[in-house]
């Protein structure tokens, strides 16, 4: 009898963005798997889901990936930097991509490559035996050559140091997306939160220009008033809202309309308390 060869899950943003189309993902601080499916209902292309800044543990990673697959979405996690085996737990956990913060030279970057990639493209640690290879079920020349398909790493510019080997760094084999970071920036650059700062107005349409060059996703935070300049300028992954600011507004919108209408009641209340 003829054996099938097993696939991985193919990723939805990969398949969008080869396409030319733009992916777009959203940002969860929350780390719970339903507020994960939640999101991956709506019809959204990614989740990011966070490790750096947020105090995720490893078993509300996995369930949030389980929860987005499960509705054909990808997960985005960005890692804490540390040893390799940061970085490749949450791909073999079956996550599509892992974005990697404060990237700041080549040399870093083609660390992340060798630790990400497996041959021949890097030296990824190899074993097959967890979500991502169907638990060895998938054949391990099979395994690497699709993970190196169809996985995919995110390197974040969040700083001018890396600025100099920027395109260095952006042709570099087996760097797939570059993204940049403009909340970090401003701060780096002395000028915290001043969105239209020419440096950092430079730096975004450099990132981008430099990626369509070498063939290369770009990916950055945006919203819906700036959405066509970012597609404009040849981002094809954006990022754009959060559950604690969607939860919060839903919130204070909904307690606002509450007092609009009944400001009697409401104020009883307030004074009774």
């Amino acid at each position: 009898m003829e054996q099938t060869i097993k696939r991985m899950r193919p990723s939805r943003v990969l398949q969008k963005m080869r396409a030319g189309e733009v992916a777009v993902c959203t940002k969860l601080n929350i780390g719970n798997a339903r507020v994960a499916e939640i999101a991956a209902l709506s019809g959204i292309d990614c989740i990011w889901t966070d490790m750096e800044h947020v105090p995720n543990d490893w078993s509300a990673i996995e369930s949030q990936i389980n929860a987005a697959k499960m509705h054909n979405v990808d997960t985005v996690v960005r890692v804490a930097k540390g040893s390799y085996s940061d970085f490749i737990r949450p791909l073999e956990m079956d996550a599509s991509g892992i974005m990697i913060p404060h990237v700041m030279n080549l040399a870093e970057a083609k660390s992340i490559v060798r630790s990400t990639k497996f041959h021949p493209i890097g030296l990824r640690p190899v074993d097959g035996g967890n979500a991502d290879g169907a638990y060895c079920e998938i054949e391990f020349i099979d395994y690497l050559q699709q993970a190196n398909e169809q996985r995919f790493n995110i390197l974040q510019i969040e700083d001018p140091e890396p600025l100099d080997e920027l395109e260095e760094i952006i042709k570099l084999p087996g760097v797939d997306m570059i993204f940049f970071g403009p909340g970090d920036f401003t701060q780096a650059i002395g000028f915290p939160g001043q969105w239209d700062h020419p440096k950092l107005i430079e730096t975004r349409r450099l990132i981008a220009k430099l990626a369509q060059k070498h063939a290369k996703f770009a990916g950055t935070v945006g919203s819906v008033s700036n959405w066509d300049e970012l597609v404009s300028l040849g981002y094809n992954f954006i990022s754009v809202g959060a559950d604690v600011v969607g939860l919060g507004n839903y919130y204070k919108q909904l307690l606002d309309d509450i007092k609009k209408k009944h400001t009697t009641t409401i104020d009883g209340i307030y004074s009774n308390n």
